[in-house]
């Protein structure tokens, strides 16, 4: 997720490293970003203006990766592996 901001230039930064050493980059960001556009393999555009809507919208599109991909690669989506209850008592 590769949102305006702050911490905009570094995620570029690290895009732009992980391209170099050959990973695939899938990205989520800002509708129209050309810059971040131009370096990753698939670019997912998030609708909107506001920032915060944005966000919301990036949540949504990620459980969907998430359940689509486990799915595709025969997991149980509704046991995962490695969870663990946890009850704390105050």
């Amino acid at each position: 997720i590769c949102m305006p901001g702050k911490t905009y230039g570094v995620m570029i930064s690290n895009i732009k490293e992980m391209k170099a050493r050959g990973a695939p980059v899938i990205a989520l960001g800002s509708a129209g970003d050309k810059e971040l556009i131009d370096i990753v393999d698939l670019y997912l555009p998030l609708p909107g203006n506001n920032v915060f809507v944005q966000v919301l919208a990036s949540l949504v599109a990620l459980q969907l990766i998430a359940y689509y991909t486990a799915v595709a690669l025969g997991k149980d989506v509704d046991k995962p592996r490695n969870l663990a209850k946890s009850v704390t008592v105050e």
